[in-house]
């Protein structure tokens, strides 16, 4: 049975006229991977009233979006959140982001400390990996019957996760910068067009589709497609509000 994906939010940092930032949907099992921007466009998408939220990390670009959810929890269109995410994210997020003097109603929220692989709604297994990244990150792997997707955001490629995304049908991967600017990439914690194709060949992914670019660039293709295709030719750059099956 193929999965459905929507791309709720593709860009990375802040919000511009193209991209909202990060957060991906699942809409038939109900997950979604980041809670950027972008997350507003969750609960008119989703399918049933149950939702699981796995965060990669605590920065804002990421998280900010669950104070969205609030309002759709009120009026019981959503009936149950769960999020899950490494100790350190969750504290951070209930601490900062959920602080009284910031948002001044806690959702009721069901909070999860990721600790081994995640059984899903719907049969999938979501395993999960530390990455390197300024704060630190998460990546994530879903494997289902004869599917599966790895989502790898915040973290400079190739990095130590080729195995862990080897073989997936489905491989979303944050590509900030172009080549030219790939010593920030480096500097930042970030990804640049040719490590992250190089990548997915070596991997042996079945498809690459990029998101998490730099904002200030707000171009059609910032991080040159073209470029990337030559060594991955199934390669694409995801979009606001694109929808994929895999």
């Amino acid at each position: 049975m193929k999965q459905r994906l929507i791309f709720c939010g593709t860009g990375g940092y802040h919000p511009n006229e193209r991209r909202h930032t990060a957060s991906l949907l699942l809409p038939d099992c109900g997950v979604a991977l980041d809670a950027g921007t972008g997350f507003f466009r969750v609960p008119e998408r989703l399918k049933g009233p149950q939702l699981d939220v796995f965060l990669t990390h605590a920065h804002l670009d990421h998280v900010c979006g669950l104070t969205f959810i609030l309002v759709p929890m009120i009026r019981e269109q959503i009936t149950r959140v769960r999020v899950f995410g490494t100790s350190a994210t969750l504290e951070t997020v209930r601490t900062h982001l959920l602080a009284n003097a910031l948002f001044p109603v806690m959702p009721d929220f069901e909070w999860h400390v990721l600790e081994g692989p995640v059984m899903l709604e719907d049969g999938g297994q979501l395993s999960w990996k530390p990455l390197e990244h300024p704060g630190g990150s998460v990546g994530y792997r879903i494997d289902w019957d004869g599917r599966s997707m790895a989502y790898i955001t915040d973290t400079t490629a190739p990095g130590q996760y080729t195995d862990f995304i080897r073989n997936v049908d489905l491989l979303i991967h944050e590509c900030y910068f172009a080549d030219d600017m790939h010593e920030w990439a480096v500097k930042t914690g970030h990804s640049s067009s040719t490590p992250v194709a190089e990548l997915a060949r070596s991997a042996g992914v079945g498809r690459l589709v990029l998101v998490h670019m730099d904002p200030e660039t707000d171009q059609e293709d910032p991080v040159g497609l073209n470029q990337i295709r030559q060594i991955f030719p199934r390669s694409d750059l995801a979009t606001d509000l694109m929808e994929l099956q895999f």
